[in-house]
């Protein structure tokens, strides 16, 4: 379950959209409606909205991630879906509010790719219902680069069933039309024993005036945007507000 670890120490703890999330879904969210979380994971976002008695439906492409989310969810009112945030349906299924949180958007592959997520949106919307997107701005990410000899930024660090996990930032580049977030993964096992691995992830640069267009071209309108500031730990985000 490695894959899981990874996902909670490098996202998982992340708090500081929630507010916002919490606040969109009880003011638009009608009693007794699900709300659709794209890119849900393991249920940062998810199992919040669902403990303040929102019926979830978490939609994500790994399926792994989603298993130990119904274990973490179980006896509250989620149900998961494993698809792709490009390519999905769910018949007979409107919702009045769809969130995308903490750059998810960003992962999908660019500007057809995001159009295509709009669309999928756009068809499980219900009438008045609104779509809530993060995004990184370009100039919330630093670029730089770890060298022999430097200080480092801190690790991410968990201890579970006497292994230690460490998940280091080596950097941020900028390459063409996406910025690569590379880190050092390494396990160490209660008898010393060490396993490293490099892990790179690219994340689309995209404005919100980017997202506006892709949005458009699914019959979508920007109605409202939100500035999340940045913490010690992560970047800022812009999340925009679509409707019909």
């Amino acid at each position: 379950m490695s894959e899981v670890v990874w996902h909670d120490l490098e996202c998982g703890r992340y708090r500081q959209d929630l507010e916002l999330w919490l606040e969109l879904a009880a003011r638009l969210v009608p009693a007794g409606h699900a709300l659709l979380d794209v890119g849900a994971g393991t249920g940062r976002v998810s199992i919040p909205l669902a403990q303040t008695g929102h019926h979830v439906v978490a939609l994500d492409r790994d399926q792994v991630l989603l298993s130990e989310l119904e274990r973490r969810s179980a006896g509250l009112p989620v149900e998961t879906v494993c698809a792709d945030a490009r390519d999905f349906a769910l018949p007979g299924r409107e919702f009045p509010l769809i969130v995308v949180p903490m750059q998810t958007v960003q992962l999908l592959g660019g500007g057809d790719a995001h159009a295509a997520f709009f669309r999928c949106a756009q068809a499980h919307l219900a009438v008045g219902g609104c779509v809530a997107v993060a995004i990184a701005a370009s100039e919330d990410f630093e670029e730089f680069e770890l060298l022999d000899g430097e200080m480092a930024p801190l690790p991410d660090i968990a201890e579970i069933d006497g292994r230690a996990y460490f998940s280091q930032p080596t950097a941020v580049r900028r390459l063409e039309d996406t910025f690569l977030l590379e880190r050092r993964r390494e396990i160490v096992e209660a008898d010393g024993a060490r396993i490293s691995s490099d892990d790179r992830i690219a994340l689309d640069i995209i404005t919100v005036e980017d997202l506006q267009q892709a949005a458009q071209r699914a019959g979508l309108r920007s109605s409202d945007w939100r500035r999340v500031e940045a913490t010690d730990e992560h970047i800022g985000s812009e999340v925009v507000i679509f409707g019909v």
